[in-house]
């Protein structure tokens, strides 16, 4: 049965939560994962009939716990594991709490759990769909969906990646590494956004499941820890980005170029949300990468039309970025600013430094033909743009460069 919307959200609030409680007194992360997902399901299918529950986390809490129970009970060593799981289980264990009082961890768990979904021992692509499955509470279809992978596909990386982190602490990571888990949670906040925003493969361009699936839980960790510049610069630059999704796209889900949007259908609210926060981050400390895209994102916002945007603040910023932290993405980036501010010319020798680290790449292929239409080379735009086009796995994209390509066909 198909969640309703609100029942969704409020699965996907409780989600983490329930996992936490349960980790937290029986261990077992994998089984416990699986119940959890197992009693999501069951509220998806009975509370759309039967209404909420008093308790709603209560209530997922008692089955997931139930379910638990049941998986540890099947397996070997029967009367051991009984034996210790009715040690380790309170009394008031299958009852659920009272309307207003939760035994639930606190939201630190939250944390915790990305901590764990994002362990250095896994690969980025399994961070990803743990991440979006145990913190989530997206279920293994709709993230194979998300990903144009078959759900036994999906199904198998989720399973490996439990089976690698299994034995692995619940808690958070000592002082001597948090930053750096942090940055790897962050990344993968990222990337689900980007891979929503932009998707890099498929008919759709734009897939809001996953990019609003990203803002939430990046508002989440920054509940947990709403003075960090980094996680409030990520949440800025996400809001800002996404502000601009209902003009991305034509009316027959054609490709629309930022400089070509209407405006006028950009999230106002989320612009004056985002600009707010890239202000207060700013003011956080030093300020990194997400700080700084999400500055760069702010002054594209706040042009009322794209003639007006404030090119050479955008390229002092890239400038920054690239020097602080140096990525081949944002070297492009400040490629196609150092055009605007400078002349296609000097845009396309930029765009010659990069050969050797973005060889292959569609997007240096895309620039590169911007750049050579501006500077009055129609052949050779015309020949960078098939290049790009043939080079994208992404529909959208590959029509919109296609089209570039035959507007600078000779006349006949």
């Amino acid at each position: 049965m198909r969640r309703t919307s609100g029942i969704e959200d409020l699965l996907r609030l409780h989600a983490p939560q329930v996992l936490g409680a349960l980790v937290r007194r029986y261990g077992h992360f994998d089984l416990a994962e699986d119940s959890v997902q197992e009693a999501l399901l069951a509220a998806a299918q009975q509370w759309p009939e039967s209404g909420l529950p008093d308790n709603p986390r209560g209530w997922l809490i008692k089955v997931a716990s139930r379910r638990l129970t049941e998986a540890l009970r099947s397996e070997e060593a029967r009367r051991r594991r009984e034996e210790t799981v009715a040690a380790l289980t309170p009394r008031d264990a299958f009852t659920a709490p009272a309307p207003g009082e939760s035994r639930a961890p606190s939201d630190d768990d939250t944390l915790t759990l990305l901590f764990l979904c994002c362990h250095p021992a896994l690969t980025p692509a399994a961070q990803i769909a743990l991440t979006l499955r145990a913190v989530g509470g997206l279920t293994t279809a709709e993230i194979a969906r998300a990903h144009l992978v078959p759900e036994a596909t999906m199904a198998q990386r989720v399973s490996r990646a439990k089976q690698k982190i299994k034995g692995v602490a619940f808690r958070q990571p000592g002082p001597e590494d948090r930053d750096q888990r942090l940055a790897a949670v962050l990344q993968v906040l990222y990337l689900i956004f980007n891979e929503g925003y932009t998707a890099t493969s498929g008919r759709d361009l734009h897939r809001a499941d996953l990019a609003g699936e990203a803002i939430r839980l990046t508002r989440a960790v920054r509940r947990l820890l709403p003075r960090d510049g980094a996680v409030t610069g990520l949440l800025a630059l996400m809001l800002l980005t996404d502000a601009r999704s209902a003009a991305r796209t034509g009316p027959h889900g054609e490709l629309v170029p930022l400089d070509e949007q209407d405006r006028g259908l950009w999230d106002a609210k989320a612009i004056t949300e985002g600009t707010a926060l890239v202000e207060e981050a700013l003011s956080e400390g030093p300020a990194g990468a997400y700080q700084l895209q999400a500055a760069i994102a702010a002054l594209h916002d706040e042009a009322a039309r794209a003639q007006d945007t404030d090119w050479p603040q955008i390229l002092a910023l890239y400038d920054l970025l690239v020097r602080r932290a140096p990525e081949p993405m944002a070297e492009l980036g400040r490629a196609v600013a150092v055009a605007m501010v400078h002349g296609p010319e000097a845009g396309l020798a930029e765009v010659a430094e990069l050969e050797d680290r973005l060889a292959g790449h569609h997007r240096l292929d895309a620039v590169r033909a911007h750049l050579l239409e501006k500077a009055g080379d129609a052949e050779g735009a015309r020949a960078a743009y098939q290049l790009a086009a043939g080079r994208t796995l992404s529909v959208p994209e590959s029509r919109y460069l296609q089209m570039r390509a035959a507007r600078l066909l000779p006349p006949k």
